[in-house]
């Protein structure tokens, strides 16, 4: 199964995310920003970092990529698409996710280990747990607030669509502690903390809170791979 992961100019986990798709037994495709072309991959991973520098908004340059016309046009056919922190504000950038990720309500960065509740398996990214999971994933981001009209909010509770909820606290005042949310069909999945960070023990985290000995972001990626086979 190959996995595209797509470096925008900026772009900073994309090694880590490749190194997720191999352990989880993908084959991982280096895709850029100005490719017009998926290379035949199976899902897209748009991973962390500061596209383009940021500018104008979070997400908001990268959207408008070459590659992502490509991918918005795979993705309303069903690929699976992953967003991490930067990718899910270009998810929600280029239309393929609601709402918007903002600055967090206490104006500063926050990286840290990040308690999560797995609030649904029904998406190409989480059918490898138990609804209902707690897992423990890196957090680093500067516009990680996510925030949606009430109307929006309210249809994502409805239908399922929140992926992630934050645990132990709101780091960044997201609306309804929404940490990940997917789109209708679950194959687009967008969230801020790092799952390709916590793949092998002793690299993620790995404190008293790392109740998986730091390998619970690597789920995400065998979910996907389950999926694909």
């Amino acid at each position: 199964m190959k996995v595209g992961v797509i470096t925008f100019p900026g772009t900073l986990d994309e090694g880590d995310a490749r190194r997720a798709v191999r352990l989880a037994g993908g084959e991982p495709v280096e895709l850029w920003h100005a490719d017009r072309d998926l290379k035949g991959v199976d899902a897209v991973i748009i991973p962390g970092g500061f596209s383009y520098g940021d500018y104008l908004r979070c997400g908001a340059i990268a959207a408008l990529a070459p590659v992502m016309q490509e991918v918005i046009d795979r993705a309303k056919t069903g690929m699976p698409v992953l967003g991490i922190c930067n990718g899910f504000q270009v998810l929600c950038e280029s239309g393929l996710l609601p709402g918007a990720l903002v600055r967090n309500d206490h104006q500063k960065f926050i990286c840290r280990e990040q308690r999560l509740r797995v609030e649904s398996t029904s998406t190409a990214w989480t059918s490898g747990f138990a609804e209902g999971d707690e897992i423990v994933i890196p957090l680093k981001n500067g516009e990680g607030s996510y925030q949606a009209h009430d109307e929006t909010i309210a249809e994502l509770e409805g239908e399922g669509r929140v992926v992630f909820r934050y645990l132990d606290g709101n780091p960044n005042g997201s609306h309804n502690d929404i940490a990940g949310i997917a789109d209708e069909t679950g194959s687009i999945v967008g969230l801020m903390p790092h799952p390709e960070h916590a793949v092998e023990a002793g690299f993620g985290p790995d404190s008293q809170a790392g109740i998986r000995t730091g390998t619970d972001g690597l789920v995400i990626f065998q979910s996907l791979m389950g999926v694909l086979r």
